[in-house]
Order: C-alpha cells, then sequence, then structure tokens
C-alpha cells in the first residue's frame, strides 16, 4: 500500500477533519521518529496515517478500537509488523504487551501529537510552531492535561530511549512540517 491509496482508504472512513488532521499529525511524527531510529519511514509513516482507521467504526468502545482497523489491514495486505503495532497502540484493545521499538513508538507518537495540539489551541495564534517543549512537558504534570491524552502512552518514549522533553521537540518538530495541511 502506498501513501496515495492510505490517504483514499483513511478518508473513506473518516469523516472527522480534527481525526484527520490527527491522523495527518501522527504520519509526520511516526516518519520523524522512524528517521531517527534509522527504520522504514514509510511504513512508521502509513501506521501513524491508519492508527485510527476505526475510530469512527468503533467510536467509544475502547476494547474494539486498534483491533478493527489492524484486521482490516492485515485483510489488505498490510505488513504484519505495523498491524501488530496498530492493534496495540490502544491498551485496552488487546491483551497484547508492547514489545518492539515499532509498537512503543506508535503509541508514544499518535499520542503526543494529541497533547501538542491540545497545548497549541490554548494559545492566541493556535499555531504548533508556537508550543514550546517545555509547555508540553509542563501540560503533563497537570491534573488533568487534556482529556483525550494518556499520560502513560506519551511516557512510552522512555521505553525506545528518549526523554520527554526530546521527544515533544521531536514530535512538535513534525507537526510543524505539516501545521498548514492540518490547521495548525
Amino acid at each position: 500500500m502506498d501513501r496515495n491509496q492510505a490517504l483514499e482508504l483513511l478518508n473513506s472512513r473518516i469523516k472527522n477533519p480534527r481525526m484527520i488532521a490527527h491522523c495527518l499529525s501522527s504520519e509526520a511524527v511516526m516518519r520523524r521518529l522512524a528517521a531517527h531510529f534509522n527504520e522504514d519511514v514509510e511504513l512508521w509513516g502509513l501506521a501513524g496515517l491508519l492508527h485510527d482507521l476505526d475510530v469512527e467504526e468503533t467510536e467509544g468502545n475502547h476494547e474494539q478500537h486498534g483491533n478493527v482497523a489492524a484486521d482490516l489491514l492485515a485483510e489488505n495486505g498490510f505488513p504484519q509488523v505495523a498491524v501488530d503495532a496498530i492493534r496495540r497502540h490502544n491498551e485496552r484493545a488487546t491483551l497484547e504487551p508492547r514489545t518492539t521499538l515499532f509498537d512503543h513508538a506508535l503509541a508514544a507518537g499518535e499520542t503526543i501529537t494529541g497533547l501538542i495540539t491540545a497545548t497549541a489551541m490554548v494559545y492566541p495564534d493556535r499555531k504548533v510552531a508556537s508550543v514550546k517543549p517545555s509547555s508540553v512537558v509542563k501540560r503533563m504534570k497537570e491534573k488533568n492535561f487534556a482529556a483525550s491524552v494518556k499520560r502513560e502512552n506519551i511516557m512510552e518514549c522512555e521505553m525506545i530511549g528518549i526523554s520527554i522533553a526530546v521527544f515533544a521537540e521531536m514530535a512538535i518538530e513534525a507537526m510543524c512540517g505539516v501545521a498548514d495541511q492540518v490547521g495548525l
């Protein structure tokens, strides 16, 4: 599956523009992480793009979210390593632990996009470029820092050997690259 096919699939299943923006942001972050680790940038990027492919279909069913997307992608010949990472990105959808660099990176990468977006939204200009890594770290320490963001998933960055401050910097940099596309 190439990126154009992935975008076509994403747009056929996700209608909410904010979710599409999240998926594009996650793709950018995953591409940045893959480059950092000298991994397959295209594969990691596609996993970031398609990780929430089932979010509207499973709407609030945390036990299914991730599994439906993974099954659909497996049926369409998506590489198993990416299918597994997508299945494991939502800790409540499977009892399978995250074990690979890819698993940890996808859980952390897709989650920090939500926190960075939430942080940008409290700024007057609502731009990712205004977000500083220290602001992301500070928000993580707040009791109710972002309703839909799981602190534990962002901390997966430490499982792959990146501090939260460096991880936030990498993610902000990646998201700035797609800011115009996603309206941030």
